[in-house]
């Protein structure tokens, strides 16, 4: 991917690399769980390539979030942590956040944009978390976890715009990548980028020659169109069924995904709809949209990923069946 002058790379504070990758492996690797790599033939067949699946959906708190979660918890010094943390999330973050503050004693508060999964919420809330409700853009789920902050004292541990985040969810691409030798090519979800940024340091440094392909719904397009554009575009609302990719990019995420990613492939929602069935059917496991978003650019690409080794990372499958039950009838996959 060409260079993007737009935002000043060099700039950006604070960027992780890959002694942070390894140091972030070290550091979790108490807590977090080992997901499988599944394969399964009637997938190869469709996309008429060798599939690797990482299954992030069996991770602690059911997604690949609790990686950069508790990598940023477990990272605090004592008595910053004793002050509790903070953090905004639609769900899955939220639900990694409240786990790893449990697991280190110590306080969580979670600010949830209104729409957010129920599935999501039980699991916040569950974890012993503190939730606080916001309206559903990010301007306003950042106003109201500064405000948490300055009355609280807790530190800020954003979902995707930080260093220890990042570097812990490149975690899931050294497994992947350990598991499935000589992939080809690594296709990510992305919403603010944190998966796909960790996934790209992951690669780039184990298999230079690996090709890094995020995957984002086309009514969510703003990490597509910020890279093309140059510039980060962040005053888009999407509507997708996509609840975890409705993020948009930091300059963090921004500068990594401008220096190491190979590009955003989109999807449209009937196609995501689908690619979750396929996963349901043929792998025998429940994934979310937002995962599934990465196997139909996948299938609907033949032209960059046909008769190659791909590794597919499903990042999480806390899914409410109860509100995605309509949207299913309408697909036959």
């Amino acid at each position: 991917m060409p260079a993007h002058s737009a935002l000043d790379i060099e700039a950006v504070p604070l960027l992780p690399g890959w002694t942070d990758v390894l140091d972030a492996a070290a550091r979790i690797r108490p807590w977090v769980a080992a997901t499988p790599a599944m394969r399964n033939a009637a997938l190869d067949a469709l996309a008429g390539a060798s599939l690797h699946f990482k299954c992030e959906n069996f991770q602690r708190s059911g997604a690949f979030k609790f990686r950069g979660a508790c990598n940023a918890v477990f990272a605090l010094p004592d008595a910053v942590a004793a002050r509790g943390v903070a953090t905004q999330s639609s769900g899955n973050h939220g639900a990694a956040i409240a786990l790893a503050c449990r697991l280190r004693g110590i306080e969580a508060i979670v600010v949830v944009p209104e729409g957010a999964p129920q599935v999501k919420l039980d699991n916040i809330a569950g974890e012993g978390a503190r939730i606080v409700r916001c309206a559903p853009n990010m301007r306003a789920r950042d106003a109201a976890v500064a405000e948490v902050v300055a009355e609280s004292g807790a530190t800020l541990i954003h979902p995707f715009d930080h260093p220890h985040v990042i570097a812990g969810q490149a975690t899931a691409a050294l497994e992947l990548m350990q598991q499935a030798p000589a992939l080809e090519a690594v296709v990510a979800p992305v919403g603010g980028g944190g998966l796909l940024s960790g996934t790209a340091l992951a690669c780039r440094a184990l298999s230079p020659a690996t090709a890094v392909w995020g995957a984002e719904p086309e009514a969510a397009r703003d990490a597509h169109d910020s890279l093309a554009a140059g510039r980060l575009i962040d005053d888009r609302v999407p509507q997708t069924i996509c609840d975890g990719l409705r993020g948009h990019l930091s300059p963090r995420t921004f500068a990594l995904l401008a220096r190491h990613a190979d590009g955003i492939l989109l999807a449209g929602e009937d196609a995501i709809r689908a690619a979750t069935l396929l996963a349901w059917r043929h792998l025998k496991i429940v994934i979310e949209p937002s995962s599934a978003v990465a196997l139909a650019v996948v299938l609907a690409t033949p032209e960059v990923f046909g008769g190659k080794r791909v590794g597919i990372v499903l990042s999480g499958g806390n899914v409410d069946p109860a509100a995605l039950a309509p949207a299913w009838g309408r697909i036959d996959a």
